[in-house]
């Protein structure tokens, strides 16, 4: 059996793990459009901030220990073509272009970062953030930039961000929305945040569009906004992902966004033909509806089911709750299931609840005892559907924890009844999280008034 697999990343990753082992004798065909195979942009930020000393050490594999499991690595080739007919792809390389067949294809088409279509906007020190060949140019750049503007709140845009405020650069991030991290945290949060970037010297105007890249001699020098012009050296433009699924459009089942139809079997509407990744959709646990959210987790998960179901298998692909994480200089949070921002999608009535709450006794003298929580639950039922949970301590294992309530369909009593250990350097007798579910029903057990 021949499985061709495109893209190289998380889903394709663990696609060609998954076919090696289960079977000896499969022929794979590896196809990544880059010169490196399996670049891990979630570590990108390590790299610019010099924790990675290489971007080579940001690899799931390369091309040599491809090669030693006897997987062919096609690098440097970019599949544009696809006949579901005839089984084939149109692979385009510095020679030219060829045909290759395949009896199974797994494809993860993934997305690209596009820059917004403004004036200047390819003028030279202006740049976007995705995969490797972005982390190094951005990378080289820090040691040259003075003002840098990030176009972008998003977490990669915070992330490239943050990079260049250690790196000792004058940095502004802008946004059209009101605060930033809107798509991880709500409101509540906010002046966290804020005092947060005010603290370590990161300006950022929110609800300001950007109109203009201003430059001279082909070099940027500044930025126009709709609230006026300031001065830049090196713009990011951290705009958001959007599907890589052109070339799909007239063989595939393709929705007006761009992502590519599957069902619940991440088989699209071409025979032996599976996707998976950031350019398709995956159900999501608390409304029961498909939605995308372009994580590593995810992917990784659907690189498994695409591949055990190309050799035989029918595994449903798993339903997701967005859990994730983030630092944020000294802040840490994580988020789980519904948050504002997608409140609209739960066919019935949410209620939320925001706290505050002692992770330690106060005799414990920690510093960061304090967290930031919030959970969304259903008004009728109490059943959990969502949580945020923001600190300068690491309590972000806890949207791991409320994950699996809301896969579980936990209710806020439930959580409030868990039994979570106490132990003066961990926890107080009432953990934040029975706090957090107790609160939300408007009981004073464990209240944050308690020394306890």
């Amino acid at each position: 059996m021949k499985y061709v697999i495109v893209g190289s990343s998380h889903f394709g990753y663990e696609a060609v793990q998954t076919i090696a082992e289960a079977d000896a004798e499969a022929e794979i065909h590896l196809y990544e459009r880059g010169d490196k195979a399996s670049f891990m942009s979630c570590g990108a930020q390590s790299y610019l901030e010099g924790i990675a000393e290489s971007p080579d050490e940001i690899h799931y594999a390369n091309e040599d220990s491809y090669k030693e499991q006897g997987i062919n690595v096609h690098l440097n080739s970019d599949v544009i073509g696809l006949n579901p007919e005839e089984k084939t792809i149109m692979v385009k390389t510095a020679d030219g272009e060829y045909e290759a067949s395949y009896d199974k294809l797994l494809l993860s088409p993934g997305g690209y970062a596009p820059r917004l279509n403004i004036p200047g906007n390819d003028l030279k020190h202006v740049y976007t953030f995705r995969g490797r060949d972005d982390a190094e140019i951005v990378k080289a750049r820090m040691a040259d930039a003075k003002k840098v503007i990030v176009i972008g709140a998003g977490y990669i845009g915070i992330e490239v961000a943050e990079a260049f405020v250690r790196n000792g650069q004058e940095v502004t991030v802008l946004d059209a929305v009101e605060h930033f991290l809107p798509t991880y945290l709500d409101k509540e949060f906010y002046p966290s945040l804020s005092q947060e970037a005010e603290n370590k010297g990161l300006t950022f105007k929110g609800k300001e569009f950007a109109q203009e890249v201003l430059g001279e001699n082909g070099v940027v020098t500044g930025l126009v906004t709709d609230h006026g012009e300031y001065e830049a050296d090196t713009i990011i433009m951290a705009c958001g992902v959007k599907p890589d699924t052109d070339w799909l459009k007239d063989t595939l089942e393709v929705d007006e966004k761009g992502f590519v139809v599957t069902n619940e079997y991440l088989e699209t509407s071409a025979a032996d033909v599976y996707a998976g990744g950031d350019a398709t959709y995956l159900p999501f646990n608390p409304t029961g509806k498909e939605t995308n959210i372009g994580l590593a987790t995810n992917a990784r998960k659907q690189g498994v089911v695409a591949a055990k179901n190309a050799f035989g298998g029918k595994v449903k692909a798993p339903g997701v709750n967005g859990t994730s994480g983030l630092a944020f200089f000294d802040l840490k949070f994580a988020t789980t299931g519904i948050k504002d921002s997608t409140m609209d999608m739960y066919d019935g009535e949410v209620k939320s609840y925001y706290g505050e709450a002692k992770i330690r006794p106060d005799f414990m003298r920690n510093e960061d005892n304090t967290v930031e929580m919030k959970i969304f639950y259903d008004a009728e039922t109490e059943v959990i559907l969502g949580a945020q949970f923001m600190s300068k301590a690491d309590v972000t294992e806890a949207a791991n924890t409320l994950s699996l309530a809301i896969t579980a369909k936990m209710t806020l009593t439930d959580l409030a009844q868990a039994d979570f250990f106490f132990q003066p350097g961990f926890s107080r007798p009432w953990h934040f999280l029975n706090v957090l579910a107790l609160e939300a029903q408007g009981q004073t057990y464990g209240s944050t008034k308690m020394l306890f």
